[in-house]
């Protein structure tokens, strides 16, 4: 069974109306021999907050060094993300196995007419995925209501209902009271159940659950209306204060438990977030003893796409996918907070919501824009055009899509204008396409190449097999919407390319699509879809996204704007452009100085200033374009150093190598290391972690220095860690994907930031080889690629064992450098830069003087 036919079977069983009770859950489960014994599971109900919610208290428990599955709904682009282990989503191997061990048997119970439904079925896989990889602690977000939900199979260690509103009537009850005894009814048998609901739904939960936290906030006077203990009817347990926002993206929050205080900063705005971090931060602390830092640390760095999320600030563009009255009155108290000249509102939702009342609740908008999310539940445009007109919007307009309707909004905003998006998750994912979406270049030599590019794109057989002839020219993959692949495709084939599309063919979900052609061919088809013609005139509403592709094809083939260079193999040919990074015009060499004890490979060597300034100075001589100082080992077993110690060790050495004529980067994934290194003069941070620390990006920003993001599972290494990987490299391109946006989010422009795939850190030897030939792939990222493989044990495998692996390191950085890397980061720097160059001279004679 192929992924896309996994997806599709699961995706088909949306035709059975959810019914309430577990038993259905519980014999599938049954079915599976129950994989969940020996989990322990938390359950997160909830009207609003309980996706935010169950988020912090995973990231929380995942700083206390657990390992951590997390369920939630619904899915932004892709249906794995619903199910994460310690952060990734579950492979599509999975999702293989897992259907092919349920298909018979969700198959008869369909003919008996009692066939698990979607959300069933996807819960069962969750709890499956997670016994599977023996994760610690299991969080789970609830569908509907508690009682009756498919979460409730299992008997969690600990729960919380979030917030209560009126939802779902017809099947939780007409009273808010009423819903929350359903909701209650996810109580732990041990443990108290932890709430931010108060007046009758709290009484309400007590007659349920007995044992009760409450947890209640109030607000400074910079936010809003104060809100004194006064005012609830029983003080509560926990209070939170929500300190309000301390930058664009981050606010500050206190939650004071009497017995215990915490002080932090999170990335979800508004006080509603402050009570869900507060539920949060007493949820982890019943489940594990972790210190006030390790908590405080997970609350911040529980990042959670399209929740009030700021993607620009200029003009301030706003992501929140508010589904209900409750959800767009709290977004409006939050937008409150914000200044702003004029605001376009952009909004698609499903057709069961009570749009009159989000409309009321919402802001008024300056321009309202009604658009529709593409898939059959989404309510048609011109109806919402209708509620906002009789809302008293004084500018209406419509749109046929999310993405031309942000493009249009986007193109005509200035600068101090604020552009929000809402109404929907839905609406809110494929407005975050515009900031992901790429398209990623296949280097196709052979049939075997192209067999694989086809194949990883989830092409049935029958399509691999006759198209596989064609992908010998340039061949791009990417991901679009059904309709649009199907019209791009159309396009390709009229100008004699090729396109090949996923076998996963649903209106509301992604698609990926393989385009072949020659490099004419792609030119005449990014012309077209720059003109809006498809064989003549052509203007309409999606001429924007159009557009959008094409710009999107251009960066991805490394075409300019006045066409193709069609001798160029990865576009590092081009003229040299004006840049502050070498790498602008020629692969860049970085030189390793470790100032550590204890590095795997040249430990001890320069751990003395001068001893470290001489190898710096002779790194340059030698050709290095950068230096990377580094006062922390990461090899596997590495003893984490303090940070005090890290700067000791590393800032005399940065003072004293200022003046040299390269550029000084410090290999730190600590934020206090970093900034005490980039004020002594250091102009680039390499950060190993891939922002871990959550205050590493901001200080980044606030130096406007480089960054390097490296894709990283554990730092320092874990030694045997094994991570499963559908394909190395896509999966690894799609991780740093959100890193690169969570730096662009904090201030750091994408021209800034550098990405490293990470070779050795989470991946075995075999796929360190695959990411070497495939190099050139993660120029998708729109941003430099270095390649770090210097001396690393994945040249055992090709016989140079440690303390003999020189001659490996010198192969592999020609080859890098011959396939696109940016910068190549060794120890030896003379051998290597001779290395490079010949590799460079061989693309391009014309490069070097003769």
């Amino acid at each position: 069974m192929e992924y896309y036919e996994a997806a599709d079977f699961l995706f088909d069983l949306r035709r059975f109306r959810p019914k309430p009770g577990t038993e259905s859950t519980a014999r599938l489960l049954a079915h599976l021999e129950n994989p969940h014994e020996g989990v322990d599971f938390v359950q997160i109900a909830g009207s609003n907050g309980k996706g935010s919610t169950a988020r912090m208290v995973e990231r929380s428990l995942r700083e206390a060094g657990l390992s951590v599955g997390l369920y939630t709904s619904p899915h932004l682009e892709d249906l794995r993300e619903r199910i994460r282990v310690d952060g990734r989503k579950i492979p599509r191997s999975a999702v293989r196995d897992y259907v092919e061990a349920v298909h018979e048997y969700i198959t008869q119970r369909g003919a008996d007419g009692e066939s698990p439904t979607f959300f069933e079925t996807m819960t069962a896989m969750a709890i499956w995925h997670f016994g599977r990889e023996d994760v610690d602690v299991a969080v789970l977000e609830v569908g509907i209501g508690g009682k009756y939900d498919a979460t409730s199979v299992v008997d969690p260690v600990a729960s919380a209902v979030t917030s209560v509103t009126l939802e779902h009537t017809g099947i939780l009850g007409d009273t808010e009271a009423e819903i929350a005894r359903d909701k209650a009814h996810v109580a732990p048998a041990d443990a108290p159940l932890v709430t931010g609901v108060s007046g009758d739904a709290l009484e309400a939960i007590r007659d349920v659950a007995g044992d009760v936290v409450t947890v209640g906030s109030r607000r400074d006077g910079a936010d809003g209306t104060a809100v004194t203990e006064a005012e609830h009817a029983i003080p509560p347990d926990v209070r939170v204060t929500y300190g309000g926002r301390t930058n664009h993206t981050e606010a500050a929050v206190t939650v004071d438990a009497g017995d215990w205080h915490l002080e932090t900063r999170i990335p979800l705005l508004g006080t509603h977030q402050a009570e869900n971090a507060g539920i949060a931060a007493v949820l982890a602390r019943q489940l594990t003893d972790l210190s006030d830092d390790a908590l405080a640390r997970g609350l911040r760095n529980a990042h959670w796409p399209g929740r009030f999320e700021v993607l620009d600030t200029e003009p301030l563009v706003i992501l929140d996918g508010a589904h209900n009255p409750g959800a767009c009155e709290q977004l409006a108290a939050t937008l409150a907070t914000y200044e702003y000249d004029t605001l376009t509102l952009i909004f698609g939702a499903m057709h069961d919501k009570d749009h009159r009342e989000m409309a009321a609740t919402l802001p008024t908008p300056d321009v309202a824009i009604t658009t529709e999310p593409n898939l059959e539940r989404a309510e048609d445009r011109d109806v919402l055009a209708e509620v906002f007109t009789d809302a008293g919007v004084g500018d209406v307009r419509t749109n046929a899509t999310v993405q031309d309707a942000l493009a249009t909004t986007l193109a005509d905003a200035d600068a101090d204008d604020c552009v929000l998006v809402t109404g929907s998750l839905f609406a809110v994912a494929e407005a975050r396409s515009r900031w992901l979406s790429a398209g990623v270049p296949k280097r196709v030599r052979n049939l075997e190449d192209a067999r694989g590019a086809l194949a990883g794109a989830d092409v049935p057989e029958s399509g691999v097999h006759r198209l596989q002839g064609d992908a010998v020219h340039r061949v791009v993959k990417t991901s679009l919407d059904h309709r649009q692949a199907t019209a791009l495709k159309q396009d390709l084939l009229r100008f004699g390319g090729e396109c090949a599309l996923s076998g996963l063919r649903r209106n509301d979900e992604t698609v990926d699509a393989v385009l072949m052609g020659t490099v004419s061919q792609f030119e005449r088809l990014i012309e077209t879809l720059e003109s809006g013609t498809r064989g003549g005139p052509r203007s309409d509403a999606r001429s924007h996204e159009r557009a959008e592709i094409a710009r999107e094809l251009r960066e991805t083939l490394e075409f300019d704007s006045n066409g193709p260079d069609p001798s160029s193999d990865t576009g590092r040919d081009a003229e040299p452009t004006a840049s502050k990074y070498p790498w602008a015009d020629h692969t860049a060499m970085m030189g390793i100085l470790n100032v550590t004890p204890d590095s795997f490979h040249d430990g001890g060597e320069y751990d003395a200033v001068g001893d470290a300034v001489a190898r710096a100075e002779a790194m340059v001589e030698a050709g290095a374009d950068v230096i990377d100082i580094g006062g922390e080992s990461t090899r596997p077993g590495a003893d984490p150093v303090p940070a005090d110690a890290e700067i000791d060790r590393v800032v005399p050495v940065v003072e004293r190598i200022a003046d040299l004529d390269a550029l000084i980067s410090v290999d730190t994934r600590k934020a206090a290391v970093a900034d005490a290194a980039l004020e002594a003069g250091g102009d680039i941070v390499n950060d190993v972690s891939g922002l871990e620390d959550p205050e590493m990006r901001f200080v980044v920003a606030e130096h406007g220095a480089g960054l390097v993001v490296m894709h990283s599972i554990d730092a320092p290494v874990v030694p045997d860690r094994r991570i499963e990987y559908d394909d190395v490299v896509e999966d690894v391109i799609d991780q740093l994907s959100e890193r690169i946006l969570l730096a662009e989010k904090a201030g750091i422009d994408r021209e800034d930031i550098v990405v490293d795939p990470g070779i050795g850190f989470g991946k075995s030897a075999r796929e360190g080889f695959e990411v070497l030939g495939r190099i050139d792939e993660f120029r998708a990222l729109g941003c430099p690629v270095l390649f770090g493989h210097s001396h690393k044990s994945m040249f055992d495998h090709v016989g140079r064992e440690a303390g003999d692996r020189g001659a490996a390191t010198v192969a592999a950085s020609a080859i890098a450098a011959d396939r696109g890397a940016d910068i190549v980061r060794v120890h030896d720097v003379p051998e290597n830069v001779a290395a490079v160059r010949t590799a460079l001279a061989a693309r391009d004679p014309d490069r070097f003087e003769w």
